[in-house]
């Protein structure tokens, strides 16, 4: 997910303080003399042991993934109340899903943005299979592949694969702009004539049809509605991506049911054989020019199809079908003074750039991304991010070191990284401006819903989201068309199993 014509290196982030313990086999134990630091904290801190414990087998992680699903507080309240118990951000728990989907749920969670980013650098820890977390879908969701998404970097695939997404989100960068306001000035027509006809408009329905329809046009210039996929694409991928993530999902039924039908075992793929095939049938024939690519590349062709598919109907139809909701619901909330400031720097903008919309005219929206930054710091599209120790190490929170041993499974749920107190003032605000200025741009770095620093590219050597800035630009995009068409709006928010539900209940339109 993101316009990366350009593939540049970058250091591993700044916030990440983790220090190497050099240990063979053989020995038990190493000397302070043994240890290096990766990145140099300004303070050697105390150690610790990890708090926490994973309880008995089998029943301890089942508790746990009650807790998680459905104790009081919810997820996050799940994570709080180990924090308040142990006095640290940094515990051992069981993560779902757990017996018997997952072999082993056991991890040392990262709740801090200190701790955090150790899950970026691939020199301390692995990828491999970890995009879903503790378990790994069947690849018969996949074509027979894995993916991009569950390849470590160290993997000969992942260079050619991820230079292949470059090229998917590059190629045809041109048609990005112009395509996008034409599907969602279309959608804003549709929501307006709902509006008009029964006064209220439900943006989620309207934006998965729309995101879909722009990803195919814009990216490789085939429009699904005029194939035999017709207008089906988005239903597809929904019910496609509910057999991957349902041991990770709550759909609100009876809790045993719940449990034992999507947490304990694994939804049957051949459920879904016929939807992903239908799928796979429009991609082969619509990303011809990128599987071509693809083969230059050294890739298999059926394997560069289903590379791309995930990547388009996975990964950024998937962010664009949650991201696009918590943006509306997040600015909704903020209200008509907040809409009044952003309409007004989009209009001047564009109209100083001759009334286009183009990447100049974006450049001198600078409250337009940092809104959208501020909506991807308090709700990050994807919660969650796993590694395996690659060798005994010492993670560091704000004030303590604790010592991880090879092997072990690191987990970071972001919203409590992105969302310390620490770090940002009035954390569980969206303060649409908190970007702006030097010190906005200093927080930045504390920005990662990519898998990765908002200040660094992505690389062939990391996992950071090869779509990274192709997600910010459709995002202030969606800004831009909103504010051009209306001086303000008002939403009602309700829950959905993928992010927020958001219905518009009015559209101002532009006075000015």
């Amino acid at each position: 997910m993101a316009t990366a014509a350009a593939c540049i290196s970058f250091a591993s982030p700044s916030p990440a303080r983790v220090m190497i313990r050099r240990q063979t086999r053989a020995s038990a134990s190493a000397s302070a003399t043994d240890r290096q630091e990766v990145v140099s904290p300004k303070r050697r801190l105390p150690l610790r042991k990890v708090p926490g414990d994973y309880g008995p087998p089998v029943v301890g992680a089942i508790r746990d993934r009650y807790e998680y699903f459905y104790g009081p507080g919810g997820r996050d309240g799940f994570f709080a109340a180990r924090v308040r118990a142990h006095g640290s951000t940094v515990v051992r728990l069981n993560m779902p899903p757990g017996p018997f989907v997952a072999r082993d749920p056991r991890v040392v969670a990262l709740l801090d943005a200190a701790s955090f980013p150790v899950l970026f650098d691939t020199s301390l820890v692995d990828k491999t299979d970890l995009f879903t977390g503790t378990f790994m879908p069947s690849t018969d969701l996949t074509g027979g592949y894995r993916v991009l998404s569950y390849l470590d970097p160290s993997e000969p695939n992942h260079a050619p694969l991820k230079t292949l997404l470059f090229y998917l989100l590059s190629h045809r960068r041109q048609q990005v702009i112009p395509k996008f306001r034409e599907v969602y000035g279309d959608l804003f027509g549709l929501m307006e004539n709902d509006l008009a006809r029964v006064g209220k408009a439900n943006f989620g329905v309207h934006n998965d049809a729309a995101a879909f329809g722009f990803l195919c046009q814009g990216l490789l210039g085939r429009d699904p509605a005029k194939s035999a996929l017709g207008r089906d694409g988005p239903k597809l991928i929904t019910k496609w991506v509910l057999f991957q993530l349902s041991p990770l999902l709550s759909l609100g039924l009876p809790t045993l049911v719940e449990d034992t039908l999507l947490h304990s075992l694994r939804l049957p793929p051949a459920l879904v054989k016929k939807d992903y095939d239908r799928l796979a049938d429009f991609f082969r024939d619509a990303a011809k020019a990128v599987v071509d690519e693809g083969e230059r590349l050294g890739i298999a062709r059926e394997e560069a199809v289903h590379n791309i598919l995930f990547a388009l109907c996975f990964n950024s139809f998937g962010g664009m079908k949650i991201l696009f909701p918590t943006l509306v619901k997040w600015l909704g909330r903020a209200g008509a003074r907040v809409h009044g400031r952003l309409a007004t720097e989009v209009r001047g903008a564009v109209r100083d750039n001759g009334g286009e919309v183009t990447m100049k005219a974006l450049a001198e929206m600078p409250l337009v991304k940092s809104a959208v930054y501020e909506a991807l710091r308090i709700e990050p599209p994807v919660a969650m991010q796993y590694g395996r120790a690659k060798r005994d190490m010492v993670v560091e929170s704000h004030d303590y070191g604790y010592e991880v041993r090879e092997g072990e499974m690191l987990f970071g749920y972001q919203p409590m990284a992105t969302k310390d107190p620490r770090v940002f003032a009035r954390p569980e605000e969206y303060v649409p401006d908190r970007f702006l200025g030097e010190d906005g741009a200093r927080l930045l770095r504390h920005v990662v819903w990519s898998n990765g620093p908002e200040t660094a590219a992505p690389t062939l050597h990391d996992k950071q989201c090869a779509g990274k800035d192709f997600v910010v630009l459709v995002a202030r995009l969606l800004l831009v068309e909103l504010f051009l068409r209306y001086d303000s709006f008002d939403v009602e928010v309700g829950t959905s199993t993928l992010g927020s539900s958001v219905t518009v209940t009015s559209l101002k339109k532009a006075t000015f």
